[in-house]
């Protein structure tokens, strides 16, 4: 299984004092403007997920919702699990992994959970390994996925780097001509 693992994009600032509690944080413009963009790195990578799993807090919610209309998946793949919340036991997610067993996911989660959840399924116990920050994306290839996961890290993106993909693969598109008078 490919697995893709998340953070989820730039949300309202906690110390607001206009801000909702911490579960309904909304992502900011911006943030969904850089998490667009980020994600189109995704698409530019042929990223296609089978699942997009997420935490139910709305600002992973809004980071799955726009990962999964950038990358063209069915608004139905998207699934809440509380296995994806900050504070959770990383096998927790490969057990549900393991009981829907697609052969892509993204899961998209919050700091530092994403990262314990990526040295977990690198089979390094759960001292992060990593420190993705908001919309970067690891890559993992999963071979055994649960109990205890045995993966390799095939790549990690910041998101700076996977706006330019997006950039630079948009750019490479063929553009159609307009129609009109020939000269």
């Amino acid at each position: 299984m490919l697995l893709y693992l998340m953070r989820h994009g730039i949300a309202q600032d906690r110390y607001d004092p206009d801000a909702p509690s911490d579960p309904e944080r909304p992502l900011t413009a911006r943030g969904i403007e850089r998490t667009e963009s980020a994600v189109a790195g995704l698409l530019a990578l042929d990223v296609e997920p089978d699942v997009v799993l997420t935490s139910p807090y709305v600002r992973a919610r809004e980071t799955a919702e726009i990962a999964a209309r950038v990358l063209r998946c069915d608004r139905a793949s998207i699934i809440e699990t509380e296995a994806l919340l900050p504070i959770c036991d990383p096998s927790r997610l490969f057990l549900d992994l393991r009981r829907i067993d697609p052969s892509q996911a993204l899961c998209v989660g919050h700091a530092p959970s994403i990262d314990e959840l990526c040295a977990f399924a690198l089979g390094g116990g759960t001292a992060p390994l990593t420190e993705l920050k908001k919309a970067g994306v690891a890559a993992i290839q999963i071979d055994a996925p649960a109990p205890a996961p045995a993966g390799r890290l095939l790549w990690l993106l910041e998101p700076g780097m996977l706006r330019e993909l997006g950039r630079v693969a948009q750019d490479k598109r063929p553009r159609r001509r307009k129609r009109g008078k020939r000269p």
